[in-house]
């Protein structure tokens, strides 16, 4: 059995409680530190303040013993305190105090300048720090106010002023452009700044075809000015938008094994300029056998324009209500606003279309210029008139090595042509593709510091044209990739403001600018061999899978981009009719 030996115990001969001051262990570690004797009622909240010089760990005690005069709520008989609490041992703190050895009376600090004086400070806007400063003496102890101890209503850190109710605008999120089930199996994600390291460098492509019909460019509009605007016309043509895989040109081409890649310029120049892109959108990509079909739903992203998409703060959308939330509604204002991110995107949508139609002429001279074949998609039973609109389908080759043989077939588009002395636009000179930018209320939310288009347009058009390539930096590389994929010898842009502020339905043209594609994506900094470095990775990662239907879906608040795999009866009439008889089924049970 273990024997037990009982410790050494020191006794204090004086009879005071503790060890003895001539008797102490030599494993005693605490020997000449001061004791600060504390009461059991005090709140220990921390080991250590070395701002505390009270020995009470209340800021407003200190800021009373560095002489700032009382303050409200603290003092020996005030709120700081209960009535009748000793202050026990709140004297004895002075001996962790420190004090300098050498004498530093004497020391003084000389400042010739003048101290400037700063309207408003950075604590308080011109009110005294009065309303969310931090003046400690005026209203309660070191009450924050609504900013705050960094300055003002907003928050000023740094001396900066921001905008009101700015920590809301961080927490806004976008919705998907596309429902994602749970069904969908993610296979790849791409940061974008993986994407803007690719580079590929493609030849001229190879002319497959040419149809459609288009019109001479009316010269008169290059001509308008602010002072003599021009209003905004609506004329009714029609203008087709079909997908890749609904193209009977295209099906044709496949039959032939033409290409390995087939796809239209307005869906390859979202993915060639998706490092710039923030909104979301996805592409529908189907493998069939050794061929990809890059599709666009119907009513997607690809449909409409978007406005201010790159700005700072671009324009919103109300805030859904919370599904976790029953009792919460969708903020539906009295009067509908024109300025939300969706109202924005249809009127600029409307604005490009009337803009193209009517910026042609359709009755001679000059006459119109047929291609090689009619509009494929214009049947014998339809009535309306057509817009001006040519189809060229070109070829790209894609391989990196004399090898490879991956080539794209691509729909490209062209508005007008422009007229002249040996151009003949059937062999692809002086071709006009249209666009137009909007403006509609320099004062709204979201109009990202544009500059009044009235009054600088025409004495400051570097500015406005700047500020546009700011605030708009992902649509005008998407019309420029256009404009270079089609051929096109002359970009034209119009600037459209509406004619009143409030009103989203008349128009007027202010200006109109011509500029080369080539160019243009110099100056917006667009690197066509980048863009088909992605074209290329994306078409590896998709040909790596077995046949089947794909989704590449660009994240609606990051900048990444994921390749989902997707059953094959998504996004078609089959799924949509079988969600239909699901909801019947409902409401017959």
């Amino acid at each position: 059995m273990a024997s037990f030996s009982l410790p050494t115990i020191n006794d204090n001969p004086d009879g005071g409680w503790g060890p003895s001051s001539s008797n102490l262990p030599p494993q005693f570690k605490f020997k000449d530190i001061p004791y600060a004797p504390y009461s059991k009622t005090d709140k220990l909240g921390r080991f250590a303040d070395w701002n505390d010089i009270s020995g009470d760990n209340r800021p407003q005690n200190a800021a009373q013993a560095a002489g700032s005069g009382p303050v409200r709520g603290t003092g020996a008989g005030g709120r700081g305190k209960r009535d009748g609490q000793p202050a026990f041992g709140s004297g004895t703190a002075s001996a962790f105090a420190y004090f300098h050895v050498e004498d530093e009376s004497s020391f003084s600090l000389v400042d010739n300048k003048t101290s400037t004086v700063r309207r408003g400070g950075a604590m308080s806007r011109g009110r005294g720090a009065s309303r969310g400063g931090a003046n400690y003496g005026s209203r309660g102890t070191g009450q924050r106010g609504r900013g705050g101890f960094t300055a003002g209503r907003g928050g000023a850190q740094r001396g900066a002023r921001r905008g009101w109710r700015d920590w809301e605008k961080s927490g806004r999120t976008r919705e998907s452009s596309v429902a994602i089930s749970p069904e969908w199996s993610m296979l790849e994600e791409i940061e974008f700044h993986r994407l803007a390291k690719l580079r590929l460098e493609v030849d001229e492509p190879e002319e497959l075809g040419s149809y459609g019909r288009i019109y001479a460019w009316e010269k008169s509009y290059d001509r308008v000015t602010t002072k003599n605007e021009q209003p905004l016309q609506l004329v009714d043509r029609i203008k087709y938008n079909t997908t890749t895989s609904e193209d009977p040109v295209i099906q044709q081409l496949a039959a032939k094994e033409t290409a390995t890649i087939y796809t239209t310029d307005v869906i390859l120049s979202v993915l060639m300029c998706a490092p710039r892109s923030v909104y979301p959108w996805d592409i529908v990509i189907v493998r069939e056998g050794n061929k990809l079909f890059l599709d666009k739903r119907d009513g997607g992203p690809f449909d409409t324009v978007t406005v201010n998409e790159n700005a700072a703060d671009p324009p919103q959308d109300p805030a859904p209500p919370n599904p976790n939330n029953p009792n919460e509604k969708a903020a539906v204002p009295e009067v509908p606003t024109i300025n939300t991110a969706t109202s924005l995107s249809l009127e600029a949508t409307y604005i490009n279309h009337n803009f193209g139609f009517q910026s042609v002429i359709e009755t001679p001279p000059p006459a119109p210029v047929d291609f090689e074949k009619p509009n494929p998609f214009y049947g014998p039973d339809e009535t309306e008139p057509l817009a001006s609109c040519g189809y060229r389908y070109r070829l790209f080759d894609l391989g990196v090595t004399e090898d490879e043989d991956i080539k794209i077939c691509v729909r490209t588009e062209v508005d007008a042509y422009t007229t002249g002395q040996g151009i003949n636009p059937r062999l692809g000179q002086g071709l006009v593709t249209i666009r137009a930018l909007n403006e509609f209320d320099p004062r709204a939310q979201g109009a990202g510091g544009a500059p009044d288009w009235r009054t600088k347009l025409d004495t400051q058009r570097g500015a406005v044209v700047a500020t546009e390539m700011k605030n708009n930096s992902c649509k005008l590389a998407k019309w420029t990739v256009q404009s270079v994929l089609a051929g096109a010898d002359l970009l034209k842009i119009g600037y459209i403001s509406r004619a009143n502020p409030r009103d989203n339905t008349r128009h007027v043209i202010l200006s109109t600018s011509s500029s080369r594609p080539t160019d243009f994506a110099a100056q917006l900094n667009v690197s066509l061999a980048n863009g088909w470095g992605i074209v290329r990775t994306v078409t590896d990662l998709c040909m790596k899978q077995p046949e089947g239907k794909y989704v590449l879906v660009k994240d609606p608040n990051k900048p990444v981009l994921r390749l989902y795999s997707v059953p094959l009866t998504a996004f078609t009439a089959e799924e949509d009719d079988e969600e239909f008889e699901g909801e019947e089924g409902e409401f017959a049970a």
